[in-house]
């Protein structure tokens, strides 16, 4: 992709010391682009030291609408980067023992933090899935309703898993009574 080309709203660039961002303003002499470890940075529109990973058209006038559309469908494609989310202090160093019900079987032994770890993946899984469900343009309200509910269920499936966290907005809410 040449460097000069002019990158409009929603524009995917990987930068040498911020690294993944997007596009979420023009000026006229530089970008605003959200990184996504760093916030928001003031970028030269010269500056040829990035990687153009996707080049979004400039367009003269673009509504604030637009850019928020443009903006979740580049943050959808970075939705495997997770948030942090921190293990209860009890759990630090501590590991899983699965002893199995037959005896001559092997029981397993995994470090809580790879668990807890594969636990909140799911999570940021779910909520990606719940998203892709609400801004799906095919489905009827109805199927999305449908939908909701089974994810619901999931994460009152999941409510044993609390016990894990640090912080209680982290945890796993299902349907409330």
């Amino acid at each position: 992709m040449d460097q000069n080309t002019l990158l409009g709203i929603g524009s995917r660039v990987k930068h040498p010391a911020f690294g993944d961002g997007v596009v979420i303003r023009l000026h006229k002499e530089a970008y605003d682009v959200s990184f996504m470890l760093y916030g928001i940075k003031q970028v030269g529109k010269t500056y040829d030291k990035w990687e153009i990973v996707e080049a979004v058209p400039a367009q003269d006038d673009v509504s604030f609408s637009e850019m928020e559309k443009s903006l979740a469908r580049v943050l959808r494609r970075f939705s495997d980067i997770s948030e942090v989310v921190e293990l209860g202090n009890r759990w630090d160093g501590g590991k899983m023992i699965l002893e199995p019900g037959e005896e001559g079987l092997k029981g397993k032994e995994i470090p809580i933090d790879a668990f807890f770890h594969k636990i909140v993946m799911l999570r940021d899984r779910l909520r990606v899935l719940e998203q892709r469900i609400n801004s799906n343009k095919h489905l009827s309200d109805e199927e999305k309703v449908n939908l909701q509910q089974y994810i619901t269920r999931c994460y009152g499936s999941l409510t044993s898993f609390n016990v894990l966290f640090r912080n209680k907005e982290d945890y796993f809410v299902g349907s409330k009574s």
